[in-house]
């Protein structure tokens, strides 16, 4: 039934207001804007060998003859039997009499999701037996022949939501996971949304949808890139991290708007937010600021966006990184609650306490809080445990958990560091409550913000399972963090710079004359876009002078200047200011589903491991494959294949 409740949404609900009409967001797959030509309605049985999907019948139907093509999903009594296509579901009725004996065989003996076709008589249900669940509730099919197209052998699990499966099995028998209603759902949305998208730039907007190579070189810096042989001895390809070089180069040959839906590669371990290959809504222009690429794209997604969602309202709030690291502990801050960090300083200025003391004469050093609303009713004592445990491992920083409690004392374990006066500020500064929990760290300003933005989420998720409300999953904040950095330390040796989010992101136009002294304090027109605390995109204003660009590579960041010798050489060829941004389909999708991982939202994802459980993938060649490319396999030691086996044990797939 939940097929059938999905189904009906999926037509009712795919619009969004446009104006002042509402719009079925599938109409554009049928109609070309370009040529004004009148709307029509998809025809989902046009070149197949049917009349109809088991979806559409209803009592309009009645008396037609019908062709249906479908997956046995239900039957009862050797009487009736539901049919599914991916359009929904319709009741049959088996024919009991002797001279449709051969029908009934073949309808009774098929196994569940063998896949048949039945042609037959639209009629009525018996009065008192409609299914109004059913958009074809009302109706069912008098079968008159029915043809077995494929037996299904047993099934490795049931095709039913509710039925629990592990991860592992689903990728393993992922065609047949890909019949469940909730992969039906998020693939069929994920192709309306993209389609929308692409109508959107390009028929609105004249971007040129343009493929770029998927074999290119390495590149400096940025994540592992997954290497390719080639016949020439020594030279590989690199798939590439993003089409980032590519867009440039079509801005410098004049294409002036640019968008793919971008397949991207990164050698590296999958989450539930990220995989080895991904796919991003690339995007480029020319002759454009930032304020532009952020008003396309909150364009671009409120046009695309599900008509079943509350809409997206636009312009969407900006932060500037600093903020969101102070207030929230990362550059990628979930909005939808409070638990902000708060710095409290300089209620500790004159304390005696030694360990507080040292922190405040340091370099950036700082005391700072959250405050947990109503935490001493939620958090227990493993809670408190688990959090300062959290806080040494993860962070090397000790967090102490403040309790107020009704006579206005403060808890035994942080006593010594708190006296009267301080508790008494701090109750004021914070607006403290009887059963608020303060948890509190000194140390360097960055580090001690980074332990309290995490321990903000792990709090936040400690609480939600014991019921409290905080984050409204049906809310989306959005939210662009603005003005980075244009250069990060390296965490390896701090005194050497690396690119904050690429080597060919501009400098904010205030900041430029910094690059050549110092250039650690260069801000850059670099824009993350952020939604419930996921970072769903990021993009900038690009460098267009070859000078500066070869500068920034060769002196600031000390890369080989000669592996981009074909986009130097470019830019000084009129090179048009430009500017873009890349959009995650895979996690917006996530996002906009509420699915639990991007593997829901993806038709043939990796496993945690990055591996293809299905097919087996990655796979081992024979050493005679090997020879054209002049490879050969060097094979792990005892103890490297023993390091390895600990791993995959502590990594299982998932």
């Amino acid at each position: 039934m939940y097929f059938s409740s999905w189904l009906s949404q999926l037509y009712r609900g795919f619009s969004r207001p446009i104006g002042r009409t509402t719009q079925p967001i599938w109409v554009p797959l049928s109609r070309n804007l370009m040529l004004g030509s009148q709307r029509k309605m998809p025809e989902f049985s046009s070149f197949v060998a049917r009349t109809n999907t088991c979806g559409e019948l209803r009592p309009s139907h009645l008396g037609q003859e019908v062709t249906l093509c479908g997956w046995i999903q239900y039957r009862r009594q050797n009487i009736f039997l539901v049919l599914r296509d991916c359009h929904g579901l319709v009741q049959v009725v088996i024919p009991q009499d002797e001279s449709a004996a051969s029908v009934k065989k073949v309808l009774c003996e098929a196994p569940l999701e063998s896949v048949v076709r039945i042609s037959g008589t639209v009629i009525s249900r018996p009065p008192g037996q409609e299914n109004p669940k059913m958009p074809t509730g009302a109706i069912e099919i008098k079968v008159k022949t029915a043809e077995l197209l494929n037996s299904c052998r047993k099934l490795p699990f049931e095709i039913k939501d509710f039925v629990k499966k592990t991860e592992a099995l689903r990728l393993q028998y992922r065609y047949l996971d890909l019949r469940s209603a909730q992969m039906q759902h998020n693939l069929r949305l994920r192709s309306q949304m993209v389609m929308r998208m692409r109508e959107y730039l390009c028929n609105l907007h004249g971007f040129v949808d343009v493929e770029t190579p998927t074999l290119f070189k390495r590149t400096p810096g940025g994540a592992k890139e997954f290497l390719v042989p080639s016949r020439e001895p020594g030279k590989f390809y690199s798939l590439p991290q993003s089409p980032q070089q590519f867009k440039q180069l079509l801005m410098i040959g004049g294409l002036d708007r640019y968008f793919q839906v971008a397949r991207c590669y990164r050698d590296e371990g999958s989450r539930p937010d990220r995989q080895p290959e991904f796919t991003q809504i690339d995007i480029e222009m020319s002759f454009v600021d930032q304020t532009g690429i952020q008003s396309l794209t909150e364009g671009l997604l409120q046009y695309a966006w599900p008509g079943d969602r509350d809409p997206v309202v636009t312009p969407f709030p900006s932060m500037p990184f600093a903020e969101a690291l102070a207030t929230y502990g990362t550059d990628k801050p979930d909005t939808r609650f409070g638990m902000k960090i708060t710095d409290i300083s300089d209620v500790f200025r004159n304390t005696k306490s030694e360990f507080l003391q040292d922190s405040l004469s340091k370099p950036q050093g700082t005391v700072k809080a959250i405050c947990v609303r109503e935490g001493a009713k939620y958090l227990k004592r493993k809670d408190i445990k688990s959090i300062r445990k959290c806080a040494t491992d993860h962070f090397n920083q000790e967090v102490l958990p403040v309790f107020l409690k009704a006579n206005s004392n403060w808890n035994a374990p942080v006593a010594k560091f708190i006296e009267e006066e301080h508790g008494l500020e701090l109750t004021r500064m914070m607006e403290l409550q009887e059963d608020d929990v303060l948890l509190l760290t000194a140390g360097e300003h960055a580090k001690a913000c980074s332990l309290l933005g995490k321990l903000r989420l792990e709090c936040a998720d400690l609480l939600e399972g014991r019921g409290v409300v905080l984050r409204d999953p049906t809310q989306f904040s959005f939210l662009w963090v603005v003005d980075f950095p244009l250069f990060f330390p390296k965490e390896d040796n701090p005194k050497e710079l690396e690119s904050a989010h690429h080597p060919f992101t501009a400098p904010h136009p205030s900041d430029g004359h910094l690059i050549y002294t110092e250039p650690e304090k260069v801000r850059s027109q670099h824009y993350d876009l952020v939604l419930n605390g996921h970072e769903i995109g990021g993009g900038s204003i690009r460098i267009h002078d070859a000078e500066l660009q070869r500068y920034i590579l060769s002196t600031v960041l000390k890369e080989d200047v000669t592996l981009l010798s074909h986009l130097l050489q470019a830019l000084d060829y009129g090179a048009p200011p430009h500017g873009g941004i890349a959009l995650g389909l895979d996690r917006l999708m996530c996002l906009v589903t509420g699915a639990p991982s991007i593997r829901d939202v993806i038709a043939f994802p990796k496993s945690f491991r990055g591996r293809d459980l299905m097919s087996s993938a990655p796979d081992s060649v024979p050493p005679e494959e090997l020879k054209p490319y002049h490879i050969q396999v060097s094979w792990p030691t005892d103890s490297e294949a023993e390091k390895g086996s600990l791993n995959h044990s502590l990594h299982p797939e998932s």
